[in-house]
């Protein structure tokens, strides 16, 4: 296929840009053991007469990010971050198997250095009516705060007696606590209270959390210059003309392609502080 050629390198200019500048990162591997799994009226109905769950698949349904200053250290910003995660389970009952879906939330907290910026940002567009009495909205001067959260690996799956003094079930918030975009494959209200049994998991998460902040930087850039290569999507006689001029994508078929990058800490702690090299 023909060369696309979209900027003329003849043409090059030093220009002035606006992006987020990451000024610091951190990544981190969490296990969170025993973490209680709400439950609809039909799940709390299965594992009250089953033995055994197995979990087929869990995703993260909703997260929730909050940024605060640390006080007495400036520049610093502890990131509270929620975890939804939805979790479908299957389970042996009467000979047969269910599947049934569950809720859980998971809390981590890092500190980690966003600068320090004594102004404020304002937006043009924000008001459309000028004679509104309400303040213009605008962006405060605490650093955005980003997650990036791979797919949750589940250690374990079990159900425990509430009576038993063995039973640890931690949880961070309360069923009303759980926003409704983190329940939408349910199909019902989950319970508010366990009842005798409870089904708790254990969950291992990977994550990389950063701090940015608005900035603008002088770029080298090329003014736009028409494409050489002309548009096309293949005959109509023939659908199988664009297919075949594909390449083939071997990398999708490799899996050391999707292999995070795992590394040991030293001295065994938890937490971003503690792990900051890539």
């Amino acid at each position: 296929m023909a060369e696309n050629k979209i900027c003329s390198q003849s043409q090059r200019d030093v220009v002035c840009i606006e992006a987020n500048r990451v000024l610091d990162s951190c990544r981190d591997r969490d296990c969170f053991e025993e973490v209680g799994v709400y439950l609809t009226d039909f799940g709390r109905e299965i594992i009250e007469h089953t033995g055994n769950v197995r979990v087929k698949c869990a995703e993260i349904a909703w997260t929730c990010i909050t940024v605060d200053p640390v006080q007495f250290n400036r520049g610093f910003y502890t990131v509270n971050i929620r975890f939804f995660l939805s979790l479908k389970f299957e389970a042996c009952v009467g000979g047969r198997n269910q599947e049934f879906e569950g809720v859980t939330a998971l809390d981590k907290k890092v500190v980690l250095f966003g600068g320090e910026c004594g102004s404020g940002t304002f937006h043009s567009g924000s008001c459309d009516n000028p004679c509104d009495p309400e303040p213009t909205s605008h962006d405060t001067n605490s650093p955005k705060a980003s997650v990036d959260v791979a797919s949750p690996v589940v250690l374990s799956a079990h159900i425990a007696e509430v009576r038993d003094s063995s039973c640890c079930c931690n949880l961070c918030c309360c069923a009303d606590e759980i926003p409704q975009r983190a329940c939408r494959n349910l199909g019902a209200p989950l319970c508010r209270d366990f009842g005798e049994r409870v089904l708790v998991v254990s969950i291992g998460i990977f994550s990389v959390v950063r701090l940015t902040r608005p900035g603008q930087f002088l770029v080298s850039a090329s003014e736009y210059s028409v494409p050489d290569k002309e548009c096309s999507c293949g005959e109509d006689k023939d659908p199988c003309c664009l297919f075949r001029s594909m390449d083939f994508p071997s990398e999708e078929f490799s899996c050391a392609a999707y292999a995070p990058r795992l590394t040991s800490s030293a001295d065994g702690r938890c937490g971003c502080r503690g792990d900051r090299n890539f």
